[in-house]
């Protein structure tokens, strides 16, 4: 069958499910650590690396993913599992130091090339094959990356409790490795697309990295990751600050991550579904960080009058699912963002480019918390006046990133200016 869905939302959902499962990281950290006998904020560096490298693999794949899907795809598909099997294997044979530098080698390195790379194949191909629902298209396919974790957790709980910790990597794996290479054999661009020839391509990167309306969409796009992360990778010692003494805390711990999770797909698919009805894509950005920006307010100011009220415990819980809401809904509303300025020519090149910003605030989400949280309590017990710091911190980046989404140009602007910054055929 050579139709939009066999050709481009299958393949690209069975390559995002599987490489989404980097999210998993909080389900097995702290087994890693105690495996082969390291601190857990050693091995979570493992994590910063996959991300960092991510989105560094992608910002330079976009020149290969624009020629050859077929061949980006199979790289993809080689590293992700040679990453996830080749830290089975370190777990299992090695010790201390020397297997926690292999792990950032295979885990943050290697794999986090295949996150890159495969993260990136799929989109162009979905948005030409659904050319006048680029935003339904790339949200599918991206909201399979945010269920990944949702999906997989409790099946790599199974996996640990029943055959360890390294057996889980092999067996996953495998799993992996024939989804991806299934996806690898079926995408595929719709009949009678050709790329242009680099040769006689118009895209020029200085251009691109001087041209406003990048710069602040890249500034967006980064700004929502960095404080996505900031709260998103802390919820559970939010929550338990938050609820603590209560006799449901056991409960709201073990509930609201899935519920955010759900709510971190529900982002991909419906901020970028509403996209394609609107005649400027970055209002759904407005909509995002103003959503974002008022719930952490209104959090704040009920904290400032006092932090053990039902109605506070209930706005941190609304707090954190907006914040899963918008952290999705700008990942995928992206390409089509792009797409609206830029043309679709380069679009893999120039959203490859964009998703550096994922890789620098891999880096700086979860250690600018860590040092707000180790600052603001002295290395004592972090109570729910501690986790209030970053809400501050995160409010004010979000409401810069409000006012960035004003500078992005509209289309018609935008496609003024494509003759001077020659991005657009």
């Amino acid at each position: 069958m050579n139709n939009k869905w066999v050709r481009a939302a299958i393949p690209a959902l069975l390559i995002h499910c599987s490489i989404g499962t980097v999210y998993c990281w909080s389900t097995f950290k702290e087994a890693i650590a105690q495996k082969i006998g390291v601190s857990t904020f050693g091995t979570g560096w493992a994590f910063s690396l996959a991300i960092f490298f991510l989105g560094m693999s992608a910002a330079f794949a976009g020149k290969l993913v624009e020629k050859n899907i077929h061949k980006s795809s199979l790289i993809a598909c080689i590293c992700f599992t040679v990453g996830m099997i080749g830290t089975g294997a370190v777990i299992q044979f090695m010790h201390g130091t020397p297997a926690l530098i292999c792990i950032y080698l295979f885990y943050g390195c290697i794999m986090g090339i295949g996150l890159g790379v495969g993260y990136l194949t799929p989109v162009k191909t979905l948005m030409l094959w659904f050319s006048e629902q680029k935003g339904l298209a790339t949200g599918i396919s991206i909201m399979g990356f945010g269920l990944a974790k949702a999906i997989a957790t409790p099946i790599m709980e199974r996996l640990q409790n029943a055959y360890g910790i390294s057996a889980m990597f092999y067996i996953l794996g495998t799993i992996y490795f024939v989804m991806m290479f299934a996806g690898h054999i079926l995408l595929k661009k719709p009949e009678g697309w050709v790329e242009s020839d680099d040769k006689y391509s118009d895209f020029k990167l200085s251009a691109l990295l001087k041209n406003k309306a990048f710069i602040f969409i890249w500034l967006m796009f980064y700004i929502n990751i960095h404080c996505g992360l900031m709260l998103i990778t802390y919820e559970k010692q939010i929550l338990e600050a938050t609820y603590v003494g209560m006799a449901a805390l056991a409960t709201i711990v073990a509930v609201v991550p899935s519920v955010t999770a759900g709510c971190n797909a529900l982002g991909r698919i419906g901020y970028s579904t509403i996209s394609d009805k609107m005649k400027d894509r970055a209002l759904v950005y407005k909509i995002i960080f103003a959503s974002c920006v008022l719930a952490t307010g209104f959090t704040l100011l009920l904290s400032s009058m006092g932090n053990g009220g039902g109605v506070y415990r209930v706005s941190i819980i609304a707090l954190l699912m907006i914040v899963n809401l918008g952290y999705g809904g700008g990942f995928s509303t992206l390409p089509a963002l792009l797409s609206s300025r830029f043309g679709m020519n380069n679009i893999s090149k120039i959203h490859g480019i964009a998703l550096s910003a994922w890789a620098v605030a891999g880096l700086t989400g979860n250690n600018m918390s860590e040092i707000i949280l180790n600052k603001t309590s002295n290395g004592g017990e972090r109570t729910s006046s501690h986790y209030a710091y970053l809400m501050i911190a995160t409010v004010i980046l979000y409401a810069v990133a409000f006012v960035c989404s004003f500078f992005t140009s509209n289309e018609k602007k935008q496609a003024d200016m494509s003759d001077d910054i020659k991005l657009v055929h």
